[in-house]
């Protein structure tokens, strides 16, 4: 398992490639991907998950989604500095203006899913899980789901079915930054008591903070939480962690980077 300090370094350092990707393609949802980043860098640097690529090894058998498609640029740095695929075929997407700007399936090596409508992953997730319990595999399925997206009705669908069939090899984990698309969420449709109604529907939970890695990590080193319950993981987090003038507003949902900001936000991350 990597040392706290090196993930640390190792999500700085990724910040800032993210950042630097966003300004090469004038993308936007800067905020909602610096707010996910320290997870992702506990689950794809930390050694306890082995998630699937095109070239796994045998051991590499845990899958990950991420349904809060609209945050794909940061899955896209963390499966280059993965291994998943080289720095010319980013480069290439980049220069043809052919990269997508949400999840698209086997876009890339480890892209598993494609997502930009918000309430799917969980649903995939579940069925990718009662097929691996179902054949008796020793894996585990990772979704990663935003806050505003949890307003779905179809996550909620999907909480009662892998309740329903004892699915402890799924675990859901929330991005809860607290900021969707036009506001606050707890102003636009309150998610609160949130972990209370995860576990009503047949969940086990945990609370913790998403940019504290003495919490990520044994948080997700110890799954499931309870024997024959699925797991969710509500994180709490700040949009546009890691950049003073981005964290916990509102603007930087949508706003994209010019060359002043970049070098600013830059600077903040040496």
């Amino acid at each position: 398992m990597m040392k706290e300090d090196k993930l640390k370094f190792k999500a700085k350092q990724l910040r800032k490639l993210l950042l630097q990707l966003l300004f090469k393609i004038n993308g936007a949802w800067v905020g909602s991907c610096l707010s996910c980043v320290d997870l992702l860098t506990a689950l794809y640097f930390g050694g306890i998950f082995h998630f699937k690529c095109s070239q796994a090894k045998k051991k590499s058998q845990d899958v990950f989604i991420l349904s809060k498609g609209h945050a794909v640029a940061a899955l896209y740095v963390v499966l280059l500095k993965s291994g998943f695929f080289p720095l010319e075929k980013l480069n290439r997407e980049i220069k043809n203006n052919s990269l997508p700007l949400h999840a698209v399936k086997n876009s890339f090596p480890g892209i598993e899913v494609s997502a930009g409508s918000l309430g799917h992953g969980l649903a995939i997730g579940a069925g990718i899980a009662w097929a691996d319990k179902h054949d008796q595999k020793a894996s585990k399925t990772v979704v990663l789901l935003s806050d505003g997206e949890c307003e779905e009705g179809e996550v909620w669908e999907t909480a009662l079915f892998a309740a329903h069939h004892h699915l402890d090899n799924l675990v859901a984990i929330v991005d809860y930054n607290k900021i969707q698309a036009f506001g606050f969420t707890n102003k636009i449709l309150c998610l609160e008591p949130f972990l209370q109604k995860w576990e009503s529907f047949g969940w086990q939970g945990k609370e913790i903070n998403g940019h504290n890695f003495q919490e990520i990590m044994p948080a997700m080193s110890k799954l499931p939480l309870v024997a024959g319950k699925p797991t969710v993981i509500i994180a709490h987090t700040f949009k546009g962690k890691g950049v003073s003038f981005m964290e916990n507003n509102l603007l930087w949902h949508y706003q994209k980077l010019d060359s002043e900001t970049l070098n600013k936000a830059l600077k903040e991350l040496i």
